[in-house]
């Protein structure tokens, strides 16, 4: 990952700016609450409070005020941009974490990065991808 010169930060890798930037599918943006369970296909952001279960094969992004205690997220490729995560994660494709992200939990994908900056109190585990 390229150090960011003006912020001394990595830069978000081109996956992570594709799927970002994309067609969002639902956005919960700030101020919004939702407890229960989501499930989605394409592109979701999360820019608000959730609690409860996400499942998708598609990308989450987690903004950078959202707040998520998940009791399961299991999901194809996950972004976190600077949110919360309190839960254990599961990406079948990728982990992205950008500083200044928190996340509680411990991460199973095949990839996973995690910016210099970001508070990561659990384990990592990196399955061999499905093929």
């Amino acid at each position: 990952m390229a150090e960011d010169e003006e912020t001394g930060g990595a830069e978000l890798s081109a996956r992570a700016i594709a799927a970002s930037t994309g067609e969002l599918n639902a956005l919960l943006g700030r101020g919004t609450r939702f407890e229960g369970k989501l499930t989605f296909e394409g592109r979701v952001r999360i820019d608000g409070h959730f609690v409860g279960e996400v499942f998708s094969e598609g990308v989450l992004v987690v903004g950078e005020e959202a707040e998520l205690t998940v009791t399961a997220l299991d999901v194809g490729t996950l972004i976190v941009r600077g949110g919360t995560i309190r839960g254990d994660i599961t990406a079948r494709v990728t982990v992205e974490v950008y500083a200044p992200s928190t996340v509680l939990g411990n991460i199973s994908s095949p990839e996973v990065f995690i910016d210099k900056g970001v508070r990561f109190e659990g384990g990592v585990k990196m399955p061999t991808p499905d093929r």
